[in-house]
């Protein structure tokens, strides 16, 4: 029996079901002392003192650490922007200005509350639009001081920390020749991870290496970040992970661990940290807010001559991803559709904010609103029906996307339509008074980047998987690896154990993010596998005096094609392999190569290709309340190409889960910010989508195998998000008779909207 196309529990379920797994947040060791920070209260200001006088009142506090103990250096994921600790200046409200050490959680961090702080306040830089204002303050005066990595030319200047421009330069004329241009500024805020368990750290020293146990989606990075942050050698850190309670992309860069390895080298104790729920929502890397502006040139008979795109997205203050993330509008604009010559133009800034970073499908969520919307508003100009247009429009195989790049399989999205509207045919759909019907196409990556693996077959026959590959709650490690690895080795999934991360003893992975794991390190897995499977092969056929090439494995056993009574078991392989030539295991690496590309098609792009591209369908049907102005979301269906559905009902459940994220962005969740301050400060305020809020999401799941994935499989968990937000949105737009080029969609919104339309 095959373990593909199956859905068996997961690794985890048990423990975490009966409360039995170790999550980051319940870890203790003897002799711990706790450390918290210390936080600006002002979103920008200059330090004139830090007082610890009072917070070393409080009954066991033991020292209050400032920028003068810790290293003076800055550090950074593209751009070496961000102090360790505030010294002079504070950029944005929560930025750390002191570490508190106690003997207790309680007094770290009463006493963090208590360390004195005399900040003289600046008028922040609170939005893009004032970061860009002529005459702007610098959120960073020394910005040009700034190392980048490698010393790439990202197009950095004053409050621009990165600059993407893609501008074949025949744009004029296209303008000049069209029939009717199309324009439309789309505006989309920041959205909260809202993971359950916070950030943590729980870092030890001895021997002069810093061991670190974490949450966290991505342990590579934390080690390599923080010798980067302490100055010194990777192999120094050994991160060690464990179970994650949520992370959804914000758990993908360093956050409290450099601070804790800090302090276990001070005191030679370990040292713990955790944030409080204010704490994370201050410290969170949401999604970016951002500003699309986009132009369009366009004959009657709807072809598109030419689009311009001018993008402007909030970094914060400091860079983090920015600079990476700016190339994400190349692969979104002029991709799946064909809208002749394009030029785009990407600006991510400086302001006093918290920094934004990595939230599920990055910036596409916010990218695909514009486009999708901008699409409706085009065919609602030219008179034509939405759907139809988008299928006149769509590219086709072999066209390639802005940046060269060759699309082999955009015909998928044919199908797709033809798929959805099998299952809710579109005239019908979003029928009736204040009812409309929406629909969202897209285009997602499958995050490349390096992956490993060690595949050993034990001596009882089971097999186990040794990586850092870290489960997120995607499954793709408590399911999917397991599945990859059994099927290689014809073994039954639950006879496949994963190790827990550890950067000491795998080798490098990057970490759960952008639905890589089962496409790249089950790529890994079934390359050692394979390896395995040979010498297990070779082994059987000595014991069993046959040709290896005659030998069949299935159900741990071993044994000769049409003579089942020939046969040993994998786990007596194992033992006799031990014993001779020594134990079956087998290693292997895998990195997605970077898909044909023009380099040079823009200036500052640090992403230069799509690989293993997925393709997607959204349509959603709403209703809208003309007294209160709420929108009701009746149905919503995904069409979603994922290459082979290893585990499929977790590929539902991540499409499910996507959709309910996407819905938040686009309908309920608050992430408002007044001068640079965040409004919003409890879940209560927040607006998470309820149960109640998320209708059934009908999947329609395509598989297209892809020959370099294991067993076919691309990515299938990031993307589902990605479209929600535009189906929501031109659904509404539908159903009201009036644009909706704003997030959220508010019932104030709805009602000034409708309001116009009378």
């Amino acid at each position: 029996m095959s373990a593909l196309g199956a859905s068996p529990d997961r690794s985890d379920a048990d423990a975490k079901l009966r409360g039995q797994a170790i999550f980051g947040a319940d870890l203790s060791r003897t002799g711990m002392l706790w450390a918290s920070l210390a936080r600006s209260p002002a979103a920008a200001g200059k330090i004139r003192a830090i007082d610890p006088v009072p917070a070393l009142r409080v009954d066991g506090v033991l020292e209050v650490v400032t920028a003068a103990d810790v290293p003076d250096w800055r550090t950074g994921v593209i751009v070496s922007d961000t102090p360790m600790l505030a010294a002079d200046y504070v950029a944005y409200e929560g930025e750390p200005v002191a570490i508190v050490v106690a003997e207790s959680r309680a007094a770290a961090e009463a006493g963090a509350r208590s360390v004195a702080m005399d900040i003289e306040p600046v008028e922040p830089v609170s939005t893009p639009e004032q970061a860009l204002a002529p005459g702007a303050r610098l959120v960073h005066p020394g910005w040009n001081r700034f190392a980048v990595a490698g010393g790439a030319d990202i197009g950095r200047n004053g409050n621009v920390v990165a600059e993407v421009v893609h501008d074949p330069g025949d744009l004029d004329e296209a303008f000049a020749t069209a029939d009717l241009v199309v324009e439309g500024t789309y505006r989309t805020p920041r959205q909260y991870q809202a993971h359950l368990e916070p950030k943590m750290a729980l870092a030890t020293y001895s021997s002069g290496r810093f061991t670190i146990e974490v949450s966290h989606q991505y342990p590579f990075r934390v080690r390599d970040r923080v010798a980067q942050i302490l100055g010194v050698a990777p192999s120094a850190v050994r991160v060690v992970g464990h179970h994650i309670g949520g992370g959804f992309g914000a758990k993908l860069d360093v956050s409290l661990e450099a601070f804790a390895a800090l302090l276990a080298q001070r005191y030679r104790r370990p040292v713990r940290m955790q944030h409080t729920s204010l704490e994370e929502r201050l410290a969170a890397p949401c999604r970016a807010n951002a500003i699309t502006a986009v132009r369009t040139a366009v004959r009657h008979d709807g072809t598109i001559l030419a689009t311009d795109v001018e993008i402007v997205s909030d970094s914060g203050a400091y860079a983090n991803n920015g600079p990476a993330l700016s190339s994400i509008p190349m692969f979104v604009f002029g991709s799946i559709y064909q809208v002749g010559t394009a030029r785009i133009r990407t600006r991510n800034v400086y302001t006093n904010t918290a920094p934004t970073g990595a939230y599920r499908g990055v910036n596409g969520p916010w990218l695909v609103f514009a486009n999708e919307r901008h699409m409706d508003a085009i065919a609602d100009a030219l008179g034509r029906d939405r759907r139809e247009f988008r299928l006149a429009s769509l590219a086709q195989d072999g066209d390639l996307m802005r940046n060269g790049q060759p699309l082999d399989q955009v015909s998928i999205l044919r199908e797709a339509f033809d798929r959805v509207d099998d299952l809710s045919g579109w005239q019908d759909a979003g029928a009736g008074e204040l009812r409309g019907v929406g629909q969202a196409a897209a285009i997602w990556l499958t995050n490349p980047m390096p992956g490993h693996a060690t595949v050993k077959l034990n001596e009882d026959g089971t097999a186990t998987v040794i990586t850092s590959a870290t489960e997120n709650g995607s499954g793709a490690v408590a399911t999917g690896l397991r599945q990859i690895a059994a099927e290689a080795l014809g073994l039954a999934t639950e006879h496949v154990t994963v190790t827990m991360p550890d950067t000491d003893a795998t080798g490098y992975d990057a970490g759960s993010q952008g639905s890589r794991t089962t496409h790249v390190v089950g790529r890994a897995i079934a390359d050692a596998s394979a390896e395995v499977r040979s010498h297990v092969l070779d082994r059987a056929s000595q014991m069993l005096e046959a040709a290896a090439e005659d030998l069949v494995i299935s159900d741990g056993v071993v044994s000769v094609a049409g003579v089942p009574t020939a046969s040993v078991t994998l786990g007596q392989v194992a033992q006799a392999a031990t014993w001779t030539e020594g134990p079956i295991a087998a290693g292997a690496s895998y990195v997605t190569p970077t898909p044909p590309h023009d380099p040079l098609c823009a200036t500052g792009m640090l992403i230069k290709g799509w690989p293993t591209p997925t393709y997607h369908l959204h349509q959603a049907e709403v209703s809208v309340d003309p007294v209160t102005g709420h929108v009701t979301v009746d149905r919503y269906i995904v069409c979603q190409e994922v290459g082979r559905a290893i585990h499929p009902n977790a590929v539902i459940g991540q499409i499910q889960g996507g959709v309910a994220q996407g819905l938040g962005f686009a309908l309920s969740e608050r992430v408002d910010l007044d001068h640079g301050r965040y409004v919003q400060r409890t879940f209560k305020q927040h607006g998470l989508p309820l149960a109640a809020d998320v209708p059934r999401v009908e999947a329609i799941v395509m598989e297209h195998a892809d020959p370099a994935g294991p067993f076919g499989a691309k990515g299938a968990a990031e993307p589902p998000v990605v479209p929600v937000a535009a189906a929501i949105a031109n659904a509404v737009a539908d159903a009201i008779g009036a644009p909706i080029d704003s997030l959220p969609i508010r019932p104030e919104d709805v009602l000034d909207a409708l309001e116009r339309t009378q």
